[in-house]
């Protein structure tokens, strides 16, 4: 089930983004998060962005033994991450914790996150999404991931924080804290991906 990529790259490379939208709450407001900040990394250097709604996937009801073969539709998720360099993952907080699907396919692969960096954007009530953060950065250190320190996180969210042009009515400060954690996203895929090269990582 899992899949590793075995792309040859150079360090000028463009840096390939998934960025992983975690809700899918009838009525959610990830897709507006998550199309907002996929443009916004889209026009971050040489970054190319897979975009993943997990409502729009097909996971399996039930977690399949490791060694399975996995259904088409797993296996081309499994596919897109495992040729990603880097993640972001866009969640809200429900009940101080993030969604249990979000979690289900998390944990439907594994070398797929390996030796890789994961950001996270936010959202929520007066803690912006922010303890689902913290567990999330537990769940990615299992996995042998590196979550970087700077989040993207809307505080007091409601549906009107974005305009009906999907722009934040913050931009400067919401792109600020984008473009800041982009940056430690991109340092450390690079430098991952070459430590992946030159030294392919076990566990």
């Amino acid at each position: 089930m899992s899949t590793r990529s075995t792309r040859s790259t150079q360090p000028t490379d463009p840096i390939r983004l998934v960025v992983i939208i975690g809700s899918t709450r009838e009525g959610r407001l990830g897709p507006t998060v998550g199309h907002w900040f996929a443009a916004l990394a889209a026009g971050h250097g040489s970054t190319e962005v897979d975009l993943i709604d997990l409502a729009d996937t097909e996971l399996p009801a039930v977690h399949p033994d490791w060694g399975t073969e996995p259904t088409p539709a797993l296996a081309e998720l499994s596919a897109r991450l495992g040729a990603a360099d880097a993640f972001v993952v866009v969640t809200p907080e429900y009940n101080h914790s993030f969604p249990a699907v979000l979690k289900h396919f998390i944990d439907l692969h594994r070398e797929e996150w390996q030796a890789k960096p994961v950001g996270f954007v936010s959202y929520g009530g007066v803690g912006g999404g922010l303890r689902s953060v913290e567990q999330l950065r537990l769940v990615f250190a299992e996995l042998h991931s590196t979550t970087v320190r700077e989040t993207v996180s809307f505080h007091k969210v409601t549906s009107d924080v974005f305009a009906p042009d999907g722009t934040a009515h913050d931009p400067e400060g919401a792109a600020g804290a984008a473009k800041a954690m982009l940056d430690q996203l991109d340092w450390w895929a690079r430098a991952l991906r070459t430590a992946r090269a030159e030294h392919p990582y076990s566990v």
